[in-house]
């Protein structure tokens, strides 16, 4: 209750001493969401460097994953959980658009948090056809690394340009189409 508290009351701090968006002060990645907005988009000077988020690869143990592997591809980050029910319709979508642009240079990463029995979420990827790799990350401490990021947003989507800074923040479930064209114009430039 403390930490859901301190975490409201540094939302509404960054809120008000931010500017016009999310990430208008510093040179790193603050996540707030303006207005209460959903989708959220940043251009050119506006979109700031997002931390390195790493952790074990959800089917292959011992294996770790990094968004540092992905330099020079868009990267598009899904955190999901196989509790989750938005995210079975989601995920396929994820799938749809990583086949569909993977050749272009784009990159679905999953993060898989809040599940604490591994077999399920690989049992939820397996059934589902997923071939993007996914970071094991239980309690969701990758998400820490986000300022003021809501860890309860949950399926929620960030789209990372080639230079690895933040393009588009979605807090909500997705289909392809949603996605398609912000990435084939992050991947074209």
């Amino acid at each position: 209750m403390k930490r859901a508290l301190v975490a409201v009351l540094l939302l509404v701090l960054a809120g008000c001493s931010t500017g016009k968006d999310a990430v208008s002060q510093g040179s790193s990645f603050q996540f707030v969401a303006p207005g209460g907005k959903t989708d959220i988009t940043y251009e050119g000077a506006d979109r700031k460097a997002i931390p390195n988020l790493s952790g074990e690869d959800l089917m292959n143990e011992g294996k770790q994953i990094s968004l540092s592997d992905f330099k020079g591809k868009v990267v598009v980050l899904n955190i999901w959980g196989q509790w989750c029910p938005p995210c079975r319709t989601e995920a396929p979508e994820m799938e749809k658009l990583y086949q569909q642009n993977q050749a272009a240079g784009v990159q679905v990463l999953g993060l898989d948090v809040r599940d604490t029995d591994r077999s399920a979420p690989q049992d939820f990827v397996r059934d589902r056809g997923l071939t993007y790799p996914s970071i094991y990350d239980p309690p969701g401490r990758s998400l820490l690394q986000l300022t003021g990021y809501p860890l309860n947003a949950v399926p929620s989507t960030i789209v990372i340009d080639k230079q690895q800074r933040v393009a588009a923040v979605y807090l909500r479930s997705l289909l392809a189409a949603d996605v398609a064209p912000l990435v084939q114009k992050l991947a074209a430039e």
